[in-house]
């Protein structure tokens, strides 16, 4: 087991003997403890492949091919993306710029004798596709942050037939429906993959009861793989900044069988995986953030940066994600630190706050859609959607201490209520954000945790749980 990290080398304690392992060595050594446990023999290679590109999809492959990817007698490291996606020249110039400014890169391209087709992008002259400069790591949601070489593959079930693990980098709205093609493909298969899921979105279903459906449901669903091989990942995570090295940390959630030893072979020196057990009120935490961050990239671009109005606005936003997981959570404060963590980077420089920001400017309008050039798709405008029609639910009603009338949860949401009138129903364009936190007859932040702590809100079949 790794003890600790000291300069160069790790200390590995060896019955009861400590001894100096250099890291390649450490690294190596933690492939092969997942290969025994996948039941790897000699001369088979473990076949990890990354479903969908996005920037964390592809940051995630890439981390995994920079640690692992040397050891090719080993381990296979390969991402599926769609073919036939074409790059405009702008961002050609742009991807041109950027392979200029950095001299590892350019020496890079040249010495793969990749360099021309750029030469030539930018002059207008060829066309670039996005899962040929995948190839050459670059990621079309992530031009700015070069990432290593990687091995592409275009046909999905050429990618994911024999795959051990596979990693699931596609958003919430997508997830069902290509995993549903892919069960197509496992159906011979003898023993059944592992499944990370790193999507961060929800959709909601209304019967037979109201519920949230998370990604790894999804999964489950339309693959029938066993509950204890599919686990989620996240936290409070920026994927050029992680590629970067800066320090980060997350959570792999799921049955102790897998999440320990991947929590193992995951982790990197800039990079802590802990282990927990509660894999699906983690995945809606992470889609549950998404809906605010959006509201607070608004409030940042309306008032010019002002300090006091984003802090009033993350009192309000903080509060009602703290009463919404009472309704999903039996032990809600222990999601307070990783709820409030991830909330914190995602408003700070995630996708979804700075699409709230390019709306408010009127750089993006709504008629856009949600799947943005150069970010990928912002999963949190089908959240807002999903936790507005969840919280409507009479049956979740909820008597007020004051007058002791029922009301629907989310009637003490009133940011909640006010994005989905600006997003979904589109009634009140982004400055009714502004509208909402100056509203006079809006309660104190408290009032609304106290009424959450004051009742038992905690109701297991939001969560698809008996």
């Amino acid at each position: 087991m790794v003890g600790a990290q000291v300069a160069a080398n790790t200390i590995i304690s060896n019955g009861g003997n400590v001894q100096m392992m250099s890291n390649g060595n450490a690294t190596e050594l933690k492939l092969d403890e997942l290969r025994k446990l996948v039941g790897k023999s000699d001369g088979d290679l473990l076949k990890i492949v990354g479903v969908g590109a996005g920037a964390w999809g592809s940051v995630f492959a890439a981390l995994l091919q920079d640690s692992y990817g040397h050891f090719r007698e080993k381990v296979q490291i390969r991402i599926w993306r769609r073919a036939g996606r074409s790059i405009d020249k702008v961002t050609a110039e742009h991807l041109f710029e950027v392979i200029n400014s950095r001299e590892d890169v350019l020496r890079r391209l040249i010495r793969r004798c990749a360099y021309l087709k750029y030469v030539e992008a930018r002059l207008g002259d060829r066309t670039l596709y996005a899962d040929e400069i995948l190839k050459d790591g670059f990621c079309l949601n992530m031009i700015d942050t070069p990432l290593c070489p990687m091995k592409v593959v275009t046909n999905l079930q050429e990618a994911v037939w024999d795959a051990d693990i596979v990693i699931n980098g596609l958003p919430s709205t997508e997830t069902y429906q290509v995993f549903e093609e892919i069960s197509k493909y496992w159906k011979e298969r003898i023993t059944e993959p592992i499944i990370i899921s790193l999507a961060k979105g929800i959709e909601t279903a209304l019967e037979p009861v109201p519920h949230i459906v998370t990604p790894t449901q999804m999964i489950m669903s339309a693959t029938g793989i066993a509950k204890e091989n599919i686990l989620y990942l996240g936290g409070p995570n920026i994927a050029s900044e992680i590629y970067n090295k800066e320090y980060a940390n997350a959570r792999i959630c799921g049955a102790e069988k897998w999440r320990k030893p991947l929590a193992s072979f995951l982790r990197q020196p800039h990079f802590t995986v802990w282990d927990n057990s509660d894999l699906v009120t983690h995945e809606v935490m992470g889609g549950l953030k998404n809906v605010y961050a959006i509201g607070a990239g608004m409030v940042a671009a309306l008032t010019n940066e002002s300090a006091t109005s984003k802090s009033v606005y993350f009192a309000h936003c903080t509060s009602e994600m703290i009463f919404i997981t009472h309704f999903l959570a039996e032990e809600p404060e222990r999601l307070a630190g990783p709820l409030l963590a991830d909330t914190y980077v995602t408003l700070l420089k995630g996708r979804n706050a700075w699409y709230g920001q390019m709306l408010a400017k009127g750089e993006l309008s709504l008629n856009m859609g949600d799947s943005i050039k150069g970010k990928g798709m912002i999963q949190g405008v089908s959240a807002v959607g999903a936790f507005y029609e969840l919280l409507s639910q009479s049956c979740l009603s909820l008597l007020l201490p004051v007058d002791n009338k029922p009301v629907a949860p989310v009637e003490l949401c009133p940011i909640l209520k006010t994005l989905y009138k600006i997003l979904i129903k589109r009634e009140l364009p982004s400055e009714g954000i502004l509208q909402a936190l100056r509203d006079e007859t809006m309660n104190d932040p408290r009032d609304r945790i106290e009424i959450a702590q004051s009742q038992g809100f905690y109701r297991a079949s939001l969560l698809g749980k008996p």
